[in-house]
């Protein structure tokens, strides 16, 4: 099992970090740039894979690589799209930094609503973005990432 993470923007690396050396799982850091990585014991699960800037290149990178009992921890709802393969039940688990699963059954109303707030956006009928990251987030991020990793385990045998 490995644990893939966007990381340009991703608000619970460390959370990640010290799940995975927990588990003694794989993590795999994908950035388009070089980043702060963990010491001590956390640092031998983990690898930083530095992508080019190329548009969508750190999802590319990903998404050809998850595989089913994988976990990738993602804001981008086209990526957990990509990488929980809708439609054939055999992709990677998907979680977003806020704890939220993507799923094969939530997965398509999370992308409607990504394009109706886009459109709203560029109309200017709203302003801003999603709600600023909260200490809430990160526990509930913590719950669900263990319950991924056991299912992911299951999955690997």
């Amino acid at each position: 099992m490995t644990i893939y993470v966007d990381a340009d923007a991703c608000p619970v690396k460390d959370e990640v970090y010290r799940v995975a050396a927990r588990h003694a799982v794989a993590v795999i850091v994908v950035a388009n740039s070089l980043m702060r990585m963990p010491v001590g014991a956390e640092a031998a699960l983990v690898r930083l894979e530095v992508v080019g800037n190329a548009f969508d290149e750190a999802d590319d990178w990903i998404a050809e690589r998850a595989k089913a009992g994988d976990i990738v921890i993602t804001s981008d709802i086209l990526l957990a799209g990509r990488c929980i393969n809708v439609g054939s039940g055999t992709g990677a688990f998907v979680l977003s930094p806020t704890g939220k699963p993507f799923t094969e059954d939530n997965i398509g109303t999370a992308t409607v609503t990504r394009e109706l707030m886009a459109d709203m956006r560029a109309m200017g009928e709203i302003r801003g973005g999603p709600s600023p990251f909260q200490k809430k987030d990160r526990g509930i991020f913590l719950q669900e990432l263990e319950k991924a990793v056991v299912k992911g385990k299951r999955v690997k045998g």
